[in-house]
């Protein structure tokens, strides 16, 4: 199978050496106790932190762009999602007062869970649930081509864990792209990872 995303010899503050690669659609499931690297990874990985050996997409390498072209094909979605407006709709401005798009941006929604009208709503109202699933509407409507995803349900409930996991398979299997996906959930990894990698 071509290789799709490659990391090779990667080290981050003393950590690795990390080696792994992954097809297209294919997920990496990385587990391990808490402090052991597993965000910083993520955050080398799209280039938020310093580090040596190479990452490639589809063949071309990340120092051979500029970071902020990297970090368009390679999405991270922290543990803690960072706002920087009071109401939710600033944070989308893709969405526009259209019949075909409110549609749209309706069916999104429900797909995680959410209600049409939190686009109207402000940040403060929010849960913690609802701000990491519009983190991940927020991302997904980048269109990323590799996903790194940093415990995305950790503050979800079993049924809408549920709607996560299958919305980020279906845009996975749909737009066939890679996923590295952080989590302490056993099962969660059984479920949506192809590979498994432990960190100590």
């Amino acid at each position: 199978m071509k290789q799709y995303f490659q990391v090779e010899n990667l080290f981050c503050h003393g950590r690795g050496a990390y080696q792994f690669s992954l097809g297209a659609s294919q997920c990496l499931g990385i587990s391990g106790p808490s402090g052991c690297g597993k965000s910083l990874l993520l955050r080398a990985l799209a280039d938020l932190e310093p580090h040596t050996g190479r990452v490639c997409l589809k063949g071309q390498a990340s120092h051979d762009m500029p970071a902020s072209h990297w970090r368009k094909k390679v999405g991270l979605l922290a543990a803690e999602s960072r706002w920087w407006a009071d109401d939710v709709y600033t944070h989308f401005p893709e969405l526009e007062h259209t019949q075909s798009t409110a549609t749209s941006w309706s069916s999104e929604l429900e797909q995680l869970g959410l209600p049409a009208a939190i686009m109207d709503w402000q940040i403060h109202r929010l849960s913690s649930g609802e701000r990491q699933r519009l983190a991940l509407l927020r991302l997904l409507v980048q269109q990323p081509q590799v996903l790194l995803l940093d415990e995305p349900t950790a503050n979800l409930d079993p049924k809408h864990t549920a709607l996560l996991e299958q919305r980020i398979m279906a845009y996975v299997q749909q737009q066939q792209v890679a996923v590295i996906w952080v989590s302490h959930d056993a099962e969660q990894l059984q479920r949506v990872a192809n590979q498994r990698l432990m960190l100590t």
